[in-house]
């Protein structure tokens, strides 16, 4: 699976109180590139397995959103595609937009995960329950966050540390053991 990183008590704590995990998108749930064609279309290159785990963590209870600096076509589309249950675009205080997410959601920053890579996420990455950032995020994003992901963004990072976070609270071994048994109908 992904380097085992040990999770220490306080850690696994701070993940199993998450019920909002929210995720920046250009360098998390991309590698950060930007591809623009002589029209000045923009395309994005996603990960599939970040979006999978979605549906997993909402039947565990948490709800998955995005809010993102940016504001790209594609990106909205991705969005919808995973199912997130929100998704917010072209950003500038991501946190003042998270508060109002959560007021709406009755939760506390105490019970809110967030992944983000770049200097417009610090302030959220400082204030919530449970921050985690790509292995490839700048070094000072890195040195503020409580998980470090084995993986770079775009390349599953962000499925690492949803699964870890499924982990932490119970839910993945019993999770992969009844996909494992599940019986296919004819």
């Amino acid at each position: 699976m992904y380097p085992r990183q040990s999770l220490s008590p306080e850690l696994i704590k701070k993940m199993r109180n998450i019920r909002l995990f929210v995720t920046d998108v250009d360098g998390v749930l991309t590698n950060g590139g930007i591809i623009l064609d002589d029209d000045g279309k923009e395309y994005k290159q996603f990960q599939v397995k970040d979006g999978q785990i979605i549906a997993f963590l909402q039947q565990a209870g948490v709800r998955v959103g995005v809010i993102s600096g940016r504001d790209v076509a594609a990106v909205k589309l991705r969005c919808e595609h995973m199912g997130a249950d929100f998704h917010f675009h072209g950003v500038r205080d991501k946190l003042a937009k998270l508060r109002e997410i959560l007021i709406e959601l009755k939760l506390e920053l105490h019970q809110c995960g967030y992944m983000g890579d770049d200097l417009i996420d610090l302030e959220i990455i400082s204030k919530v329950g449970f921050a985690a950032a790509p292995v490839d995020a700048l070094p000072y994003v890195k040195d503020q966050v409580h998980y470090i992901a084995s993986l770079e963004g775009g390349k599953g990072a962000f499925r690492e540390v949803a699964d870890r976070i499924l982990e932490a609270k119970g839910v993945l071994p019993g999770l992969v053991k009844k996909l494992i048994n599940r019986k296919v109908g004819r």
